[in-house]
């Protein structure tokens, strides 16, 4: 495990993460992405949902970026861990911009809630914020990160219930909680 009282500095090369309590807030330590976190301390992931005017979901799908990856190939809603110093909001428009090349406008976003994921063994616990943001585009205007997304679609509620059930999209536990506000 890598946890530090530094902050990371520009010549950073690994992604790093503020560790936070079990309520949010932030400790002062840091994280490197891929060792083990120590018990009691979280990182903050986004969830990032953009519904349009027709009741859709815009959703993309993961790259297959080898053989025995098991999420590649997977639709998703585009996400992502924060990064250190960014907030949930930050995060969430920087992981949209980045997978999918749209600027979210804030104002239109909400926090739709938090879930905590404790780990019991595998020392990845994470506060999951999950937003939605009001958003029209064109599947044409969006531009896929190489390595991250390999396409994207607009998709009813009924659509996206149908990829989970066929085991095609990121496993998620939310949805129809998700659906009853946002229709």
């Amino acid at each position: 495990m890598i946890t530090t009282k530094t902050a990371p500095d520009e010549h950073t090369t690994n992604e790093i993460w503020d560790v936070l309590d079990e309520k949010g807030n932030k400790t002062g330590r840091y994280h490197e992405r891929g060792r083990k976190m120590g018990s009691g301390d979280y990182h903050l992931v986004v969830h990032v949902w953009k519904h349009n005017g027709r009741g859709e979901w815009l959703i993309d799908k993961q790259t297959h970026r080898s053989p025995d990856d098991v999420w590649g190939g997977k639709w998703e809603t585009t996400g992502g861990s924060a990064v250190a110093g960014e907030d949930s909001l930050t995060a969430a428009l920087r992981e949209a911009n980045e997978e999918l090349g749209i600027d979210l406008d804030p104002a239109k976003g909400v926090l739709f809630r938090r879930f905590a994921h404790q780990s019991l063994n595998d020392g990845h616990s994470y506060l999951l914020d999950v937003w939605v943001f009001d958003h029209e585009c064109a599947i044409d205007d969006l531009s896929f990160q190489e390595g991250e997304t390999s396409e994207a679609m607009w998709a009813t509620a009924e659509k996206v219930r149908e990829l989970i059930s066929n085991n095609e999209f990121f496993d998620i536990d939310y949805f129809d909680e998700l659906t009853k506000e946002w229709t």
